[in-house]
């Protein structure tokens, strides 16, 4: 059965399908980490599935060591940056590296809190490649030189 657009799920369903009690899918209603999208005529809550990827991807920089403070105030430093994105959790790609959440975005690759990019200069790492099979090869001549050079023990032993 294939996902429908207007599908929504409840706390104790959002509790099941991503790993997490309902106490803690409640908490960070509360605190505003993830509100629900929805609420029934009745005030019940309801999510939708991009909740439920803000979800999985708020669990994953959990589990990643990154803390529920750090997760929020990366969260109001990308508002603060990216002002049309409004659900960052769901929208972007973030990813834990230690304590820092890097978010992957048009792309650019920048830290959540601070801004700043993260640039990898492929041409850099490529010269940084070519010294170290330079190195390697030259270690490699050297001792193929060493072993076809007869010892004093050899030499000796021949005379």
């Amino acid at each position: 059965m294939g996902l429908r657009n207007e599908e929504r799920y409840t706390r104790r369903e959002v509790s099941e399908i991503i790993g997490l009690s309902r106490r803690q899918v409640e908490h960070w209603d509360r605190t505003d980490l993830i509100k629900p999208s929805f609420h029934t005529a009745g005030g019940h809550t309801r999510y939708t599935f991009q909740d439920l990827i803000a979800f999985k991807t708020a669990k994953k920089l959990l589990d990643a060591g990154i803390s529920t403070q750090r997760i929020r105030h990366s969260l109001q430093e990308l508002q603060r940056l990216l002002p049309r994105v409004k659900r960052p959790l769901a929208e972007l790609t973030l990813v834990a590296t230690g304590d820092l959440v890097l978010v992957f975005y048009e792309g650019t690759v920048f830290d959540a809190v601070s801004g700043q990019e993260w640039i990898i200069e492929v041409s850099e790492v490529k010269q940084t490649v070519e010294k170290w099979q330079r190195r390697v090869m030259e270690y490699k001549r050297y001792r193929k030189n060493r072993k076809d050079k007869p010892t004093m023990k050899k030499a000796n032993e021949h005379a």
